[in-house]
């Protein structure tokens, strides 16, 4: 059964960084598109990043661009988001999910057929 597990959130000052994590299991990542996003309180969820590992494919939001990195851990079926030079409106319930296939990867919440339960994260100083 495909498990998608978020970790990494929390509190950070404005301008720190975080580095979030997805745990994967029960599917093989090179088969599958992943992907991370966010909802902020109020706010509809917005796609972030998202990396097609077979075809060394990453995509960032305009907004994250030069700011975020998304990778994979490979070993570990981890799926990291380095977020660096984090400002208050970065504040959001950070979410990763997949969907099987490879290629372009779009930041359209609804392409993603399976999620996590998503990771906190409030950059206040």
């Amino acid at each position: 059964q495909l498990h998608l597990v978020e970790s990494g959130g929390g509190l950070v000052q404005p301008g720190g960084s975080l580095r979030l994590s997805c745990a994967t299991s029960g599917f093989n990542l090179d088969e599958y598109v992943i992907g991370w996003f966010r909802q902020a309180p109020g706010k509809e969820r917005e796609g972030v990043s998202c990396i097609s590992d077979r075809v060394s494919t990453t995509q960032y939001a305009a907004s994250v661009k030069g700011r975020f990195t998304i990778s994979i851990d490979n070993a570990k079926n981890t799926v990291i988001l380095q977020m660096n030079s984090l400002k208050s409106e970065h504040t959001a319930i950070y979410y990763c999910a997949v969907f099987r296939g490879f290629g372009l990867c779009p930041l359209t919440s609804r392409t993603y057929t399976n999620w996590g339960q998503g990771t906190q994260v409030t950059v206040s100083s």
